[in-house]
């Protein structure tokens, strides 16, 4: 993990892969949901934990299987236009996305109990729901840094040997556990020993009188697929029950490339060993892929004590999470001394990694309330809590299998907080065949003020040195829908913002690290269709 190095006895179990193990700010990234669904489930603003009969009701309450009185199969898509937008010290860019999202689909079976007094139907179910889409790209543009990343991995850097550094001949750095980012930095020269005959001392390219900037661009593509099995019950119309399992699918791939130029820097200069003033450039590029599988078990409940008020309960036990995390590190660079026509420029990169994890995501409690006027309009209202800071994390010891990730598991603790989710719906049906619905999700911040505080200082994952944190995420949400006997079409318009806050590195020694303000915007538009019989 960057910023931390394992002993030398962990490390030959570990065959390096302290240097690589799964961070925080990875379960960050994989954990937290979308308003994701069926078009009446996202125009409502997903406020269905007292609802029900809707097939996106299986991913949040499957005590609302219960409420089908006919079976239901239908399926969703969206198209998504998303923007995300930076603003650093130097500008504003914007980079915009239109996937089209295949979201959901489903089917509903309900079978009649006839000698019961109590128990009326039993309802079962299958969907398929995709929670999280990781579709995005994002890019900053910082100038003046103050700083720079040589100088940061050179902070974490001092007192290893450069001898477990150095990259050549059958030397393989790689393997004894050292810093895969100390590594990188040392052999493209980003860092170099202080002066001549000191080996566990470094420096990095930014020296008082330096002028830089730097460009960050990130790419995401990626998706959280959950597959529901849902079982749920009527008891005398009142009481409704559900018992749910859910298959988790993940995948997950980042590509960033953060490079810097330099007028005025701290260079080696290979050809004199000896250290020159002059212009520096070099880019980090790192490919980042995620993929796994895990379960989870979902209770509900929804009780009806009258027809025109309901109140529904759900619990989500944590989704455990088997992962496979690989991917590399390339550092290409040029250092040119003041007065030389001569550039020294190449390129080093790490070895693929290939390490598995578990990650076990919080528990999730919701409970919902809704209510009918006059047979024609609905309204309801979710509250859910989810405890971030509950999130545990393991990690592949090798010989020892998987053990608990203490380093990770502590900053879980210290980044994140439990968030508040607020969920709002309405429906009027206008006559026997349309209706209009609108809806508001409001989701709070899981990370804590002081994780983006300038005294904060935040492990990252392999060679990727950059994070962002969100404050949360509002979502806006209209819709329509019509009925034609058993057959339905509905739509769905969502608008979702959230904002955030880039960090190219953690910051060190007093000294703060380039940041940009994140904005992300989505335009949802969501079809839906199906036929209950």
């Amino acid at each position: 993990m960057t910023r931390r190095i394992f002993s030398a006895i962990a490390v030959a179990t570990l065959v390096g892969l302290g240097a690589t193990a799964q961070s925080a700010a990875d379960a960050y990234t994989l954990t937290p949901t979308q308003l994701r669904g069926s078009a009446r489930f996202v125009s409502m603003g997903g406020a269905f934990t007292s609802l029900g009969s809707d097939l996106s009701c299986m991913k949040q309450n499957p005590a609302g299987l219960g409420l089908y009185r006919y079976s239901d199969l239908g399926f969703s898509f969206d198209i998504s236009i998303r923007n995300s937008k930076t603003q650093s010290n130097a500008a504003s860019i914007s980079n915009n996305k239109t996937p089209v999202i295949f979201d959901n689909f489903g089917y509903a079976g309900v079978i009649d109990i006839k000698n019961s007094s109590m128990l009326r139907a039993i309802q079962w179910g299958v969907s398929y729901n995709r929670l999280s889409s990781f579709e995005r790209r994002a890019s900053a543009y910082v100038n003046p840094t103050n700083s720079s990343l040589s100088n940061y991995v050179a902070s974490f850097t001092n007192g290893v040997n450069s001898d477990l550094l150095l990259d050549a001949g059958n030397n393989n750095p790689y393997n004894n556990g050292s810093d895969w980012l100390s590594i990188l930095a040392y052999n493209s020269l980003m860092i170099s020993n202080s002066s001549p005959g000191t080996n566990t001392e470094y420096v990095g390219l930014y020296q008082k009188g330096t002028n830089g900037d730097a460009l960050y661009d990130v790419h995401q593509t990626g998706y959280v697929d959950e597959y529901n099995i849902d079982i749920a019950g009527n008891l005398d119309d009142i009481v409704y029950w559900g018992l749910g399992v859910g298959i988790y699918d993940v995948s997950f791939t980042q590509e960033s490339n953060y490079s810097e130029s330099m007028a005025g820097a701290y260079i080696y200069d290979r050809s004199t060993d000896a250290f020159a003033t002059g212009n520096a450039g070099f880019n980090l590029y790192n490919l980042k892929t995620v993929t796994g599988s895990g379960a989870n078990i979902k209770l509900g409940l929804i009780v009806r004590p009258v027809d025109q008020f309901r109140i529904g309960f759900a619990v989500h036990t944590p989704t455990w999470l088997h992962l496979t995390h690989r991917g590399y590190g390339y550092v290409d660079y040029n250092y040119t001394p003041d007065g030389s026509n001569d550039t020294d420029s190449d390129g080093t990169d790490t070895p693929d990694y290939d390490y598995r994890s578990r990650l076990n995501t919080p528990w999730r409690f919701m409970v919902g309330v809704s209510g009918t006027i006059a047979g024609q309009a609905i309204i309801s209202a979710d509250y859910e809590r989810v405890d971030y800071a509950n999130m545990k994390m393991k990690q592949d010891n090798g010989f020892y299998g998987l053990e608990d990730n203490t380093l990770a598991n502590e900053d879980i603790r210290n980044y994140f907080k439990a968030a508040n989710i607020f969920r709002i719906g309405a429906e009027v049906r206008l006559n026997n065949s349309f209706s209009v619905r609108a809806g508001y999700n409001w989701q709070g911040s899981s990370v804590k003020d002081t994780a983006n505080s300038p005294s904060a200082a935040v492990s990252t994952s392999g060679t990727e040195p950059s994070y962002t944190f969100y404050e949360g995420a509002n979502n806006i949400s209209l819709g329509l829908g019509y009925r034609y006997k058993g057959w339905y079409v509905d739509l769905a318009w969502q608008y979702t913002r959230r904002k955030g806050t880039w960090h190219a590195y953690t910051n060190f020694n007093g000294i703060v690290a380039p940041t940009a303000s994140v904005t992300d915007t989505h335009n949802n538009i969501v079809i839906s269709t199906g036929f209950r019989f």
